[in-house]
């Protein structure tokens, strides 16, 4: 059955990264959630008496962060095994397409908010590695004879060296940074890479200091996901761009069943087996039905204030990457 799901899956893969939504002509909207703006969202320190889901589950707001933190700090060890094993390998092609769709250049700075392991960190080093390699030797045959002052540039280019690429890993879960920086040491990334212990709600970071913001697998674990966005919006630079790739809402009916049957039958029991623990992994598959879907999320995210927002849907909408901008 699991191969025949994986061919079913990554079928709808192949034929899914063409369906591509865009805003209409960039369409704005000036709902941005700051302060002094009108009708946004207000957030205190004060949660009494305000309730949230967690899975399937209604839980005081105040103790849904505490959850989540716990089902992290469980699954940190084996949350990349587990990840090879829920989604066949697949998970792999959804961050590798996250990177392609991105296309950093080099020289920028990424914040990975929730980026536990550091699987999309590493990848946007070793993209913005292979860019730089690739525009040199581009520049190279371009100046199969130099001149003197090619030459000259050339060296003055050698002695500045490539620009750096910068990827800051920001997760709430101290267990998942652990396992995250074990895995950059086992692969030898020594540079251009930092890990802080951070709230994606509250994000430790200065106004306007990223070129790029992912966040994947992570939005739907927190709380507030309008504050969140805002804090998004926040830490960009203008011109920066916002990125999502989450688990969304299966467009295909068949898909969709076979795709329920398996999510609530295996993964919880491969949680049990491969990391000995049913409970988390079945919050996991609750806590993807709860997360909007992919209209409604593209909403928010025009309402925390960006612009030109798009999104693609991965695997017939199993998963979808949303992207947006501030201007």
């Amino acid at each position: 059955m699991a191969v025949s799901i994986r061919t079913l899956a990554l079928r709808f893969f192949s034929d899914s990264t063409r369906n591509i939504h865009n805003v209409s002509g960039c369409r704005i909207k000036h709902l941005r959630c700051r302060a002094g703006i009108t009708g946004c969202r207000g957030y205190s320190d004060s949660t009494e008496g305000r309730s949230t889901h967690f899975g399937f589950q209604t839980v005081p707001e105040g103790e849904k962060a505490e959850k989540v933190y716990k089902v992290f700090e469980s699954v940190a060890k084996k949350y990349d095994v587990m990840n090879d094993a829920m989604s066949l390998g697949i998970h792999r092609l959804w961050k590798d397409t996250l990177l392609h769709i991105m296309n950093p250049q080099p020289g920028l700075r990424l914040l990975d908010t929730a980026g536990g392991t550091g699987d999309i960190s590493f990848r946007f080093l070793e993209y913005t590695r292979s860019m730089y390699d690739r525009q040199q030797r581009l520049r190279a045959k371009s100046h199969q004879t130099p001149s003197w002052q090619d030459i000259t540039d050339h060296y003055v280019s050698d002695d500045a060296g490539p620009p750096r690429s910068c990827a800051v890993v920001c997760d709430i879960n101290k267990e998942m940074l652990k396992v995250g920086k074990q895995r950059a040491e086992k692969a030898g990334i020594t540079t251009g890479l930092s890990w802080v212990v951070g709230n994606a709600e509250e994000l430790p970071f200065d106004d306007d200091q990223f070129d790029i913001y992912t966040i994947a697998f992570g939005i739907r674990n927190v709380t507030h996901i309008e504050q969140a966005l805002q804090e998004a919006f926040r830490v960009l630079k203008p011109g920066g761009r916002f990125m999502c790739l989450e688990f969304s809402k299966v467009t295909n009916p068949l898909l969709a069943r076979l795709y329920d049957t398996y999510s609530f039958q295996m993964i919880p029991v491969l949680g049990e087996v491969i990391a000995g623990d049913w409970k988390s992994y079945q919050y996991l598959v609750e806590s993807i039905r709860k997360f909007p879907d992919q209209e409604t999320f593209k909403e928010m995210i025009e309402d925390a204030g960006f612009f030109c927002v798009q999104y693609f849907n991965l695997t017939g909408g199993i998963v979808a990457i949303h992207s947006g901008f501030k201007l």
